[in-house]
């Protein structure tokens, strides 16, 4: 189970035994997108916010009631603030993002080397709308499961290394 707490000063809110589903769709997704979340009758801006997120055992209510909840989480759960923006930013660039490059890649490569400079120009069309160190990222995962699909091979600089049929790419 998930719990999480959202700070924007003077406001705090709070909320337990969430699903993982839940917790993407109504916290860590619109936060990731720059969206402002709902949460407790009011707006979060995701500029402003300070969100922490803990894994444990799901809480009973007797757990949770007279302010006890945040010190029952802390207690028996995990910090996973980090780990779980930092799935839901590489599940937020994965399907149709780095289905698309890799695409994109393996049609441009079947036509001419690319370069790493072009990689990185087909990542930026491809998800505009993340940062330069995620289409770095984007880019690096997208060449190497091509790679390991057999969908395209490395050459040297200059294209040294083809072979009939498989040029380098």
């Amino acid at each position: 189970m998930f719990h999480f707490e959202l700070r924007q000063f003077p406001h705090v809110a709070r909320a337990f035994n969430l699903s993982r589903r839940d917790l993407d769709a109504r916290v860590l997704r619109p936060l990731i997108e720059g969206r402002p979340i709902e949460w407790s009758d009011r707006r979060w801006s995701p500029e402003k916010v300070k969100v922490a997120v803990y894994e444990g055992p799901e809480l009973p209510v007797e757990e949770i009631g007279m302010g006890r909840g945040w010190g029952n989480v802390t207690k028996s759960g995990q910090d996973v603030t980090g780990r779980v923006f930092g799935e839901a930013r590489q599940a937020a660039l994965s399907p149709p993002a780095l289905d698309g490059l890799k695409a994109a890649i393996a049609a441009r490569a079947a036509q001419e080397p690319v370069g790493y400079e072009q990689l990185l120009e087909l990542a930026g069309e491809l998800a505009a709308e993340a940062d330069a160190n995620q289409r770095v990222s984007l880019a690096a995962r997208a060449v190497w499961e091509l790679l390991g699909e057999g969908r395209v091979r490395l050459a040297g600089a200059e294209g040294r290394g083809a072979t009939a049929g498989h040029p380098a790419r």
